[in-house]
């Protein structure tokens, strides 16, 4: 499937994750689907970081269309120095497809009773968007029994990814 087309926008957002006492940021991307595309933990929430974020996130996915974010102006000032300044849009409850793919990783986090180290939690975050991506079916637009096989052909396929 072709990630970069022109209707793709991605909701950029960060949240607070502790290690150890400490606190980090785990920015993500998610696309128009509520598909996770990237996962980046730092120490910081500046510029510096949200640049680093935007061009990891860009050299593996392309240029997306639009960038929604919240308010928050290293967001602002990331897009300006990469030329997408003009792309991103803010506004209240536009960021709530981002905001929502962080409740899965919230509630795999308190089970796991938190975060050791900020590698672990790097690799964590990005098995877990796989993980998620693979398995996240629009339950709504699916039937009892449609869901049922798409689910069965999801975990078909993942059996067959890990004996690989």
């Amino acid at each position: 499937c072709l990630r970069s087309g022109p209707q793709w926008q991605w909701h950029l957002d960060e949240m607070f994750v502790k290690i150890n006492g400490e606190r980090h940021y785990l920015w993500r991307a998610v696309d128009h689907e509520g598909e996770v595309l990237e996962s980046f933990v730092t120490k910081t929430r500046d510029k510096k970081a949200a640049l680093k974020f935007l061009k990891k996130s860009m050299k593996r996915y392309g240029r997306p269309h639009i960038f929604v974010t919240d308010k928050l102006r290293s967001y602002r000032a990331a897009l300006k120095e990469v030329g997408a300044a003009g792309r991103q849009v803010t506004g209240r409850w536009l960021n709530n497809r981002a905001e929502n793919s962080h409740l899965p990783f919230r509630r795999r986090e308190r089970a796991m009773q938190r975060f050791r180290r900020m590698r672990s939690l790097q690799m964590f975050a990005a098995v877990h968007a796989s993980v998620v991506n693979h398995f996240s079916q629009e339950r709504h637009l699916y039937s009892r029994q449609n869901f049922k096989l798409n689910r069965a052909a999801a975990l078909a396929e993942w059996r067959g990814l890990g004996a690989a």
